[in-house]
């Protein structure tokens, strides 16, 4: 794509001569702010729909080859499990075309190399969207809603004034006659139990404060999506003996249970 291409009439032209596919692809990553070429692979390049896997992977790598050379997406320095996966192991960003072509709030922000530790939270609560996506295919359950950050962001007034609660995603999944409402945290092990009760109670002020009820009338539970399963029933039991939280309020799990408790089959 040459320089002159980013004008109005070039992105009009060029938005043209992309394919509904790519502009999911590019929609998507804007929304997830992360994702690797294997969950990119995973959502829009169904093995069903080619000769093989190869066929879907090889598919998918030159697809994101044209968009990255276009500045519709950017590349991370850093990859996934290193150099030696190649391609595969490569993270995108939205990149500075994308973000005139899909006319983003305010201005257009320079792109940084993130933080590892932003990138492991960022990719984590992405691959969460990649499996709800992947499991409502096959019928697991209907996705409702499905809103990332800062979509997800509420804010409300408290005692001290405006509060603002920050989940990492909101999801809605209807399963069977049900809608099951979640407000989704994903915790990498990094954080001391004590941080972690603090935002329990950012929750639990939002849910007194009847704003999510008057508005949908039913408040959403908080899951805790952890790496194992005993850091999830040490936050559990810390919920448990807090005198000042709602207990029904919250659910821990891991990440490989996840999917079940979301779907509500328990944690």
């Amino acid at each position: 794509m040459s320089d002159q291409r980013t004008s109005s009439k070039g992105l009009r032209i060029s938005r043209q001569q992309l394919s509904t596919r790519d502009l999911e692809v590019i929609q998507k990553v804007f929304e997830l702010r992360l994702m690797s070429t294997r969950q990119i692979e995973a959502v829009y390049f169904d093995i069903e729909d080619y000769a093989s896997a190869l066929s879907a992977a090889r598919s998918c790598r030159r697809v994101l080859a044209g968009l990255t050379r276009d500045r519709l997406l950017v590349r991370l320095d850093r990859r996934v499990g290193g150099v030696r996966a190649g391609s595969a192991s490569y993270i995108y960003a939205l990149g500075p075309v994308g973000h005139r072509m899909l006319e983003t709030a305010g201005n257009r922000p320079r792109f940084r190399e993130p933080t590892t530790t932003f990138v492991d939270h960022t990719l984590a609560v992405t691959q969460l969207v990649v499996d709800v996506t992947l499991a409502s295919r096959v019928g697991a359950f209907e996705i409702l809603s499905c809103q990332s950050e800062p979509r997800c962001w509420r804010e409300f007034s408290g005692l001290g004034g405006p509060m603002f609660l920050r989940p990492d995603l909101f999801l809605a999944l209807g399963v069977g006659d049900y809608e099951m409402r979640w407000f989704v945290e994903i915790d990498m092990g990094s954080e001391h139990l004590p941080v972690l009760l603090r935002k329990c109670h950012i929750y639990d002020a939002y849910y007194r404060s009847g704003k999510e009820q008057a508005t949908h009338g039913v408040h959403p539970q908080v899951c805790w999506i952890m790496p194992e399963e005993k850091r999830a029933e040490r936050l559990q039991a810390a919920i448990a003996g807090d005198l000042r939280l709602t207990k029904a309020l919250f659910v821990t799990t891991t990440f490989e249970q996840a999917l079940s408790t979301l779907s509500g089959g328990g944690s």
